[in-house]
């Protein structure tokens, strides 16, 4: 069984309702912005924790902390721009 046949339909059920399709865009790229300051705020809550239990440690948590929130922003990115490129499609 193959899935292309699903995503066929579910195409073409978005290009008949560019309302909806406007929508999920919109979520798309609210939610994947909401997620990405969720994960940066516990990135740097937990890495002021550490920093506080263990200060000779700071500098590696630091950096750490900022490689994760770089990657986070990043992927966030993607997720808007890939959101906003549904939307310019309809």
């Amino acid at each position: 069984m193959s899935i292309y046949p699903f995503f066929q339909a579910a195409a073409e059920v978005a290009s008949n309702n560019t309302g909806l399709s406007l929508i999920g865009a919109g979520l798309g790229a609210g939610l994947s912005v909401i997620g990405a300051g969720l994960g940066i705020g516990r990135i740097g809550g937990q890495a002021v924790e550490g920093m506080a239990r263990q200060p000779e440690a700071a500098g590696k948590i630091q950096t750490a902390a900022l490689i994760l929130a770089a990657l986070i922003e990043g992927a966030a990115l993607f997720g808007v721009v890939i959101a906003f490129q549904i939307q310019g499609k309809f």
